[in-house]
Formats: C-alpha cells, structure tokens, sequence
C-alpha cells in the first residue's frame, strides 16, 4: 500500500525542524565528528600553550632589562635563575617551535579527518541514500519532477548537506569550544578588561539574527535560478538536433544567456549583502582592540597586569576571539545556503514510496502469466481517470493487441500489470493473486518489457542485453540475440557483443535498437510480454525484420501489444479496442471487421493505404 504523505510537507517545516533532522543525520558520524573536535581542542590548548610562552619570554627579557618582576604566569613556569639569559631565551623558543611543528602536524591530521568526514562519508553515503530512494520512487514521481530538478538534488543539494555539518556544526561547536576557552582565560587575567572588550558581543548576535531573516528568501530565490538554468541546458543539449533544424540557435543561446544572467544578478544581492555583513562584525570586533589598547595599557602601567603574560597574551586572546566572531559571517551565510539544500533533499527523502512490497508479500519466482483486470479504474493525481471500469482475462500463452487514439488508456493499462502504478478501484490479478500481494521483485522480474522508444545504457552490447539478468552466460545473452534476430547485426559491429554503445545507443538504428531491447526482454524468460507500440517508429521493412524477431518472442509468453497496424494486430489472439479509457470493443480481427465501429473505420483506412501504395509499386515497376 502507498505510504500517507508527510502530515507537513518538507517545504513547510521550520528551520529548527531541519537544523534538528540535520543534526541526527550527523550523529550517525559521531565518532568522526568527536575526533575532529577533539583534535581541535588540542590545537586549542597548543595555541595558548604558545602565546602563553611567548609572553612569559617578553617579561623575562623585560625583567633583564629593566628589573620589572615578572609575575605569576598562567603556565606556572619557574625559569632558571642561574642559567644565563640566552639559554633561557633559547629553551622558550625551542617550545615553542616544538609546539608550532606539533601544531602544523595535527592540523594536517584535521584536514585529512574533515574531508574523510564531509566527503568521503557524508557526501557518499548521502548520495547513494538519495539515489537509493529515486530508484523505489514511483513513476509519479518522476512525472512531478523533471530531471534537471532531480540532478540538482543529487549533486549540490546534497553539498548544501556536507556543508551544513563541515561549515555550521562542526564549525559551531569550534566557535563555542574556542570562545569559551579564550573567554575563560581571558578572565583569569583580568575580569574587568574582559567585560570592557566584549561590551560590543550582544550586537553581534543581533546583526547576526537581522543578516538571517534578509538572505534566507535570496538563497531559495537563487537556488530556483539556478535550477532553471540547469533544466534548459539539459533540454538545449537534448533538444539540439530541434533547433538545429529550425534555425533556432541564436534564440536558444539568448534564452540560456537569459537565465544565466538572472542567477548572476541574482549572487550580486546575496553577494552585496554579505559584503556588508563581514565588514560590520569586523568593525565590532575592532572596537574591542581599540579598549584593550586603551583600557589594557592603563592597567599595565599601573602595575595591574603584567605586559608579557598579561596584555601581550590578552592581545593574542582577544584576536583569536574576534576572528571566532568573525567565523558567525561565514556559518551565518553557510546555514542559509546549506538550510535551502538540505530542505530539498529531504523532499526525497521523505517522498512516499506509493508501490512497494507488502508485509508478509507472495513470493512467485515463476509466473505462469495469466492476468485478469476485475473492474479496474486508474487515475493520475487529480485528474480524470485514464482507464475506467476494465474487466479483461488474458489466459497464459495468449496474445492481447491494445488499439485506441492518443490518450485512450492504452499505455496506462499496461502500466498497472508491472505495478508501476496501482489502480484507484478494482484489482489487476496474476496467476489469480492481487498483484499488489505478489513480491514487487518477483512480479517484475516475470515481466518482460519492450517500449515504443528504447532506452539502452552506455555500456557493451552484452551488458545492454543483460541489464535484467547481469548473471546471463555468453551462451545465453547469444540466444536471446538469436531470437530478437540481432546476432547478425551485433557480429558487425567492431567488438561484437562487446562493443561499447554510446549514450542511450545513438550510434544504433531504430531497428537495431529495438532488436536489443526484445533480447534484453526475452532473456528474463518472461511469462508476461508487454510491447507498448514497439514498431511505431520503423520503416515497412525493419518492421518486417522486428516481427519475425516478436513472433519468436511472444511463442508461449502471456503477450500485451500496443499496435496501429494492422500487420500487428493480425498477429494478436484477440483484439481490444479503447477509447476514453474504456474497452469499446473486443475480438478476433475477422469479428472486428465484420461490425461497425473504430476498428473497422481504422483497418479501412489503412487498407485503402495499402492499395495505394501497392498500385504506385506496379506503376514503378511498369516498362
């Protein structure tokens, strides 16, 4: 059964409902997050370690020059008295370029822990969980959303994820480690320069919280730009042998300029708010070095604090707080763009899967391919229903031809027999089992499938033929060759069955195309044959070649035909005919003839085609 939709839709949640989902998805990373939070925290120590040595070695060389006691340091180091002042002075430097090769060793172990956190987990893991879920989507799915939409979930969107927990969480919880550890020690050396230089903090978070509520409509805003502009690159490529015959290149290349300029104009609003942005928290955190300056040298000449362990490391301090501060720009501009991305991608995620498996489903790894339709309604998602009220038995072996004009239900009939759809009333039954009980994979795998237009991958010949069935032996993907009559063909080709076809096997004729999609299907051994119109498109002659190849296909297999020609329905145990959704008629072709009604209307037309074409043959022919 379908799954209910989400009772709000992911469009809808809030931000902290994303922010809450985002940090559970990290969680499952936990134990990579805590080392590169932990290597931070060493780093962390390190650095005060360092600055700290640094301003014990100003008041030691103060303290020569000019007799000032040095004071209690916060490393409670106690240097030698009797060594002389250069050996002192050396052993503080030997620390701290210790410390400073320490510190660049464990930053490279902290780039190499974030890129095999964010990208050689996260990203990968995250995608193949996306693309998991596209393939158990339903068509409807598909028909909802194009494919330059979906491409852009699966590739940036799912950056906008990565960079959520690299730039926001991971760098959030830094910012909070770092600011707590400076503030304390900053405390520590003088409480009241401390309250004096972050007098300013609470305007940071307010412009913050203000910079948020602006950019958030302008990165979704942007986003949609941008997928726009990638959705009529996709269609200019597909579609270039169209404007090339209409002369529209000029057109199609002032349409793209078009939308790639409005997401270009679009960046400059983002880009001319967070240039405004980064300068006014850098001017913030610059007020706070103006009072150290001024407050600090005040306590400093008055014996309050020391120079080196106090002011000159307070300075230090103070700088690496402001630039954590700072860091709130960038994660302020990363969890608008990383939100927008995340919010997609879990449009996928938690789209319902509308055709999947039962609880306790049938297992059938053999249909015997009988299918009957008990009062069968489909239809789309608010729309009129496609097929209404069918009731149809087709008996295992027997070949059903389907004819009806464009929109008469045809190709959505057939569709509810793989289950790609399930029918809004009524059931489709196989082997005298609801359809919907059966195993999804057992039910498909017993159906062979040959479209009007088909689709093969940029993969060898034998890998094409055997998609449905990778475990296929040499000798098997030959046979089904053999009975789609292709094997000819194929030998000619520059590796045969392992000749590499290009993109959706362009470099194949229609005919050939079509004889590897029958071998791909037969090769499944398939109880239930479903052909939507696959001569619709060839010329007389290949057709001739692909019927023999579909009459050695359809021998013994439950068949389903879309067909218009009457070279095709000939071939059918029984006729229907469809129009409004409905069967209109139903026979043998002899019975069809012999009453008034679409079929008959049709067959006439073709046959005074027919006659046409034969007398125009005997008048080229005639001396």
């Amino acid at each position: 059964m379908p799954d209910a939709l989400p009772s709000q839709p992911v469009a809808a949640l809030p931000n902290w409902t994303l922010v809450r989902r985002l940090f559970g998805l990290a969680w499952r990373y936990w134990l990579h997050c805590l080392q590169v939070l932990t290597i931070h925290l060493v780093l962390l120590t390190m650095g005060i370690a360092g600055l700290s040595l640094t301003g014990v070695g100003i008041d030691y060389i103060r303290q020569k020059i000019d007799g000032t006691p040095p004071g209690t340091n916060t490393l409670h180091l106690t240097l030698p008295a009797d060594w002389p002042y250069w050996q002192v002075l050396a052993l503080l430097a030997g620390f701290i370029l210790l410390l400073a090769l320490c510190r660049a060793f464990l930053n490279y172990a902290y780039a190499v822990s974030v890129n095999r956190l964010v990208q050689q987990r996260l990203v990968v893991d995250l995608r193949g969980e996306v693309y998991d879920k596209l393939q158990r989507l339903s068509f409807r799915f598909f028909d909802a959303n194009n494919t330059s939409s979906i491409i852009t979930r699966v590739t940036s969107d799912v950056q906008g994820v990565r960079m959520f927990v690299d730039q926001v969480l991971i760098q959030s919880v830094i910012m909070v480690i770092s600011l707590t550890v400076y503030l304390i020690y900053m405390v520590n050396l003088s409480p009241s320069l401390t309250l004096a230089c972050l007098a300013t903090t609470p305007l940071l978070w307010l412009l913050s919280a203000w910079h948020t509520r602006r950019t958030q409509p302008e990165y979704a805003q942007n986003r949609t730009l941008v997928e726009r502009m990638i959705q009529m690159f996709v269609e200019g490529i597909q579609g270039i042998a169209v404007t090339k015959a209409f002369g529209r290149e000029a057109e199609s290349r002032a349409r793209f300029e078009s939308a790639n300029n409005a997401v270009l104009a679009q960046q400059h609003i983002i880009f001319w708010r967070v240039s405004l942005f980064s300068p006014a928290i850098g001017f913030l955190t610059r007020i706070n070095m103006m009072v150290l300056l001024g407050y600090g040298g005040l306590l400093v000449m008055r014996g309050q604090l020391p120079l080196g362990t106090g002011l000159v490391v307070f300075v230090g301090l103070l700088e690496q707080f402001s630039g954590q501060v700072n860091n709130i720009a960038t994660i302020v501009n990363s969890v608008q763009q990383s939100l927008i991305g995340s919010r997609r991608v879990f449009e996928i995620l938690d789209a319902p899967i509308e055709v999947r498996s039962a609880p306790g489903a049938i297992r059938r790894p053999r249909l015997t391919g009988e299918v009957r339709f008990e009062n069968v309604t489909f239809a789309y998602d608010g729309a009129e229903a496609a097929v209404r009220d069918i009731d149809l038995t087709v008996k295992p072996g027997q070949c059903v031809a389907i004819l009806g004009a464009t929109g008469a239900g045809k190709s959505a009939l057939m569709s509810l027999v793989p289950r790609f759809f399930d029918p809004t009333a009524g059931r489709v039954l196989i082997d005298g089992i609801d359809a919907r009980q059966l195993e999804l994979d057992d039910l498909r795998r017993g159906i062979g499938l040959v479209f009007q237009e088909s689709f093969l991958f940029s993969n060898t010949v034998a890998a094409n033929i055997a998609f449905g069935h990778p475990g296929a032996t040499a000798a098997q993907i030959e046979r089904a060759a053999r009975i789609a009559a292709a094997h000819e063909f194929i030998l000619q080709l520059p590796k045969g069955y392992g000749t590499v076809l290009g993109e959706s096997g362009n470099s194949l004729s229609g005919g050939q195309r079509q004889r590897l999609a029958i071998a791909r299907a037969v090769l499944l051994e398939p109880a239930i044959l479903l052909l939507d119109d696959p001569t619709a498109a060839i010329d007389s002659e290949t057709e001739h070649e692909i019927f023999e190849a579909l009459d050695r296909a359809i021998a013994g297999r439950t068949t389903f035909i879309v067909a218009h020609r009457l070279s095709t329905l000939r071939r059918a145990d029984f006729i229907i005919v469809m129009a409004g959704g409905r069967i209109v008629q139903r026979g043998t072709h002899e019975q069809l003839m012999r009453e008034q009604g679409p079929y008959l209307h049709v067959a006439s037309l073709q046959l005074v085609d027919d006659r046409d074409l034969q007398q125009l043959k005997l008048q080229e022919a005639a001396p």
